[in-house]
Formats: C-alpha cells, structure tokens, sequence
C-alpha cells in the first residue's frame, strides 16, 4: 500500500491531537507525519505511535513534499497558508470555516457525499460540528422523501469551546461548591449549571454565526439548495459530545417505523430509540467514538409530513478529526 506524507496545521490545539489519535486508530498509511503550529510551540516534542516528533513552525516551505495537509487551525491561519498548500501540489483538508461556503471548494461528510470529493482543487473543507452531527442522522430521511424545512436546536457540550471550556467548567463547579464566585473567562457568562444561549457572534437578523453554519452548510452538502432552516445554539455544561433536537418537514409523510428503519441502516449512524426502556442518545454514551446515535423518533404533531428526532455525536471526533480523516481515506481511495 502507498504511504502518504501527512501534516497537521494546528497540531497542538485539541482537534489537532485528535487528528493524531485518529490516524493511528484508522491505520492511514502515513510515510511522515509533520505537526506544524505556531513559532512559540516549534521544537516541543508529542509523542505519536510511540515514537517523538517534533513541532515544527507552520510556514510556507513547511509543506513542501507534503500530500496532504489536515487542517485544525483557525480561519486566518487557514487562509493563510491555503495558497501555499496548493501550490506545494498538497490537499488541504480544513477543519475551519474559511471556505466551507466556497462554491470551488467541497464540503464533505463521507457516509453522505464522497462523490463530491472529486471535485476539488486542492482544498476540501470539513463542515461545523453540528452540522456533520445532523445531517448524518437525517440523510436517510432525506433519501426516502426530500427534507423542505429543518428546524433545530442544538445544545452544544463546553469542550466545543476548546481544551480550556472543560477545564472552566471543573473550575467553576470547584469554585462554587466552595462558596467562592464562578469567573468566566472562556465564556461570556458562568457555565456551571447554566445554559449560554450564544455561540458566535451576530450574524443575520438575529441569527449567530454558529446558527447559520446549519442551514447554509446542510444545504450545499446534501444537495437540498431551497432547504429552509431555523436553529438555536445552547452552550451547556456537559463535558463532550454534542445533542441535537431536529424537526423536519418532507415532501410526504413518513411514517415512524420508516424512519427508524432507514436510520438503523444509514452509515455512521446508531438507532437509540425505546421510551419505554429510557433509551435514547445522550452524551454520556456518545463521547470518544465516531457513530451518530438517533433516538426520540417520533411524529410531528405541527405537520403531517413531519417528524422529530434527537440525536448526539462526539463533536471532537465524527464532528471534526474523524470526518477530516475520513475525507484523507477518500482522497486515497480515489488515486
């Protein structure tokens, strides 16, 4: 099997030591794998598969020779480099928003568009968490009947935030249960036993940036261009892994027992779905592994071509290092 030389921009950040984690799980034939970051981190040393490598400065030369570069940095840092990446005949898989909304650029979740990924230019791009969660739970839905309109809420765990969102989440805890006041710092109000109702900033009428990566991204992904959406973003003080409530309406209706049907059998997804027995998705089971649980199916009582489901997937890895992985897998697979 041939060997790629593989690099991560932005590999000290928490998406960036996923990706390592990932590829070894994954056995991606790496020939080399460079861990590129900032000029403060060159020279410290992770540890991948046993063996020490070090940190190398992210810089234009850095991806000479390189096949393919996976991206965890932020978007000025991938806009950056992308121009370089490209000319140095690397893929740039980025896990940032900078070009997600690029008609020349594919955004891809595997178990849903692998043919797009032909398509690109040397940059593909990995979509928002929430949105690799949510349209890998409904894509079989979509399949049976096209989905017109999609409303969602989602409640987003305080890792989403980076590696300091658990830690101000323990420290809070720590702080109250001791009298003492919860500071925030990583984010705009205390966390601990609360609910944040903001993720981004503004972006349209109201609507934050992190709530229109939804609609816009689930439209160019499954190929639903009058695809009307609607969500909330909730920070909520869970550890990992992201919780999804979803309303859909279709062309036709579709019954319970079809749908759970279809999500059973639907890639990357798991069927969690028995009230009765008090089965359904929760973070707890759906940290630190790549299916998509659904569960909650049931009939929308608004529309008779509608339903509502609840799903929840590890945002760290289905919703941003394995699904950037899994891209490499196709970019392999295709030569």
């Amino acid at each position: 099997m041939k060997e790629y030389k593989v690099a991560i921009l932005g590999a000290t950040g928490a998406v960036g030591r996923e990706m390592m984690k990932i590829l070894a799980e994954r056995n991606f034939p790496v020939k080399e794998l460079h861990l590129l970051a900032s000029a403060r981190s060159a020279g410290k040393i992770l540890e991948w598969q046993g063996k020490p490598i070090a940190i190398e400065e992210a810089c234009e030369s850095a991806f000479e020779g390189i096949d393919i570069v996976l991206g965890a940095a932020e978007n000025d840092i991938a806009k950056k480099f992308a121009p370089a990446i490209v000319k140095a005949g690397a893929v740039f898989v980025d896990n940032s928003s900078a070009f997600r909304m690029d008609p020349d650029v594919p955004l891809i979740v595997p178990e849903i568009n692998p043919e797009d990924a032909k398509n690109h230019h040397g940059i593909i791009s990995n979509p928002n968490c929430s949105t690799i969660i949510t349209v890998t739970a409904v894509n079989a839905l979509n399949a049976i009947s096209p989905i017109r309109t999609m409303i969602a809420s989602t409640y987003q765990a305080v890792s989403g935030a980076g590696a300091g969102g658990p830690i101000e989440l323990a420290e809070q805890i720590e702080a109250l249960r001791l009298g003492k006041p919860a500071e925030p710092k990583v984010f705009s109000h205390q966390i601990a036993y609360n609910l944040i109702p903001q993720i981004g900033g503004e972006q349209f009428e109201g609507y934050t940036s992190e709530e229109m990566k939804m609609q816009n991204e689930g439209r160019k992904i499954m190929h639903l261009p009058d695809l009307k959406g609607s969500c909330t973003c909730v920070r909520v003080p869970v550890v990992r892994s992201h919780s999804i409530s979803v309303q859909l309406h279709f062309d036709r209706p579709i019954s319970v027992q079809e749908a759970r049907e279809a999500i059973a059998n639907a890639p990357g997804c798991r069927l969690v779905d028995d009230l009765k027995k008090k089965e359904y998705p929760m973070p707890l089971e759906t940290s630190d592994q790549d299916i998509v649980f659904v569960g909650r199916i049931r009939r929308d009582l608004t529309d008779e071509n509608g339903l509502c489901l609840w799903c929840c997937g590890d945002q760290v890895r289905k919703g941003a290092a394995t699904n950037a992985v899994q891209i490499a897998e196709l970019l392999i697979e295709k030569k």
